[in-house]
């Protein structure tokens, strides 16, 4: 069940990307996540994250990755007002309460912690969009060229953890076929059954890296230069997307220079639009990150535009 939560190869678009475009996407959207304090981006950014994850076939997924998030964005927008008492216009105001003081809350605190939880929910979607569409080999294969045995260290432990849930999902399926109920029983013996699932995995994770350990001497890992076993080529679909993921962060930068993208919550709540090339800006930044979605549907439609890029 949790296997959808990791990378699962399943023939999309954003999977044929390179990785350093898709990762240069990625890293985009995470900067401006960072950077932007106006809601209006910030929910553009979560919304053009939640395009790629439709095109990569990953709703299922964020799904799960939300059930968490949305429970945190709640308590930041909760909790901001109760310990941040700026702001001019005031909501309610409480009685004096001792050691406390006077409860305030303004509408100023309310709309930041709000704003504080669509910047969560965005952070949650990046990284899960992440873990669908950039496997971590090809992730890691971009360092290998300069630090081979850090990345390989770095892939070996991302795999890890993936690989363990689907042998411990193996080892279940084993152990019900000889007649094991996991479910029957009292609490020890349940415990004992659980028990024994971990010993098993223990027994075959050390296994299974003896057989990594014989396939590196096998093929003479560190004794020469590197070779490549698969070479990862410039497409024009990369090209497209990496140009549209530089495109936004250009518009970012532009936007932030000229107070486009920024946002004053206090002391008291500013104009959406206070400059009449805001929404310019906004439209050409979410369209610069709309881009590979954009091209995904793109050649899910049209046989000749996919054959072309």
């Amino acid at each position: 069940m949790l296997q959808k939560f990791f990378y699962q190869e399943k023939g999309v678009f954003l999977q044929s990307l390179h990785p350093a475009a898709s990762m240069t996407f990625i890293a985009v959207l995470l900067v401006q996540t960072v950077i932007f304090t106006h809601p209006l981006y910030l929910t553009g950014i979560l919304m053009v994250t939640f395009l790629a994850l439709w095109a990569a076939d990953g709703l299922a997924a964020w799904e799960g990755y939300m059930k968490a998030a949305l429970w945190m964005a709640v308590l930041v927008t909760a909790i901001n007002p109760l310990v941040n008492h700026n702001g001019n216009t005031v909501l309610w105001q409480g009685p004096d309460l001792p050691l406390f003081g006077r409860p305030v809350f303004t509408i100023e605190a309310v709309s930041y912690g709000a704003a504080m939880g669509v910047r969560l929910l965005d952070m949650v979607s990046v990284f899960c969009l992440f873990n669908l569409i950039v496997h971590p080999d090809r992730f890691f294969s971009l360092f290998s060229a300069f630090a081979r045995r850090s990345a390989l260290a770095a892939s070996l432990a991302t795999r890890l953890f993936p690989v363990m849930l689907a042998a411990m999902e193996n080892i279940r399926e084993a152990q019900q076929l000889r007649g094991v109920d996991f479910s029957k029983g009292t609490l020890k013996e349940r415990a004992v059954k659980n028990a024994s699932l971990f010993n098993i995995l223990l027994i075959s994770s050390l296994e299974d890296s003896l057989q990594v350990a014989e396939a590196m001497h096998a093929r003479a890992f560190g004794s020469g230069s590197r070779s490549r076993y698969r070479r990862y080529i410039f497409r024009p679909r990369d090209v497209l997307c990496l140009a549209g993921s530089i495109f936004s962060l250009g518009v970012s930068i532009f936007s932030l220079a000229r107070g486009l993208g920024s946002y004053t919550y206090f002391p008291e709540l500013s104009s959406f639009f206070n400059n009449s090339a805001s929404l310019p800006a906004l439209a050409a930044v979410l369209g610069g990150l709309s881009l590979p979605a954009l091209l995904s549907w793109g050649c899910n439609h049209c046989h000749y535009l996919k054959s072309k890029i």
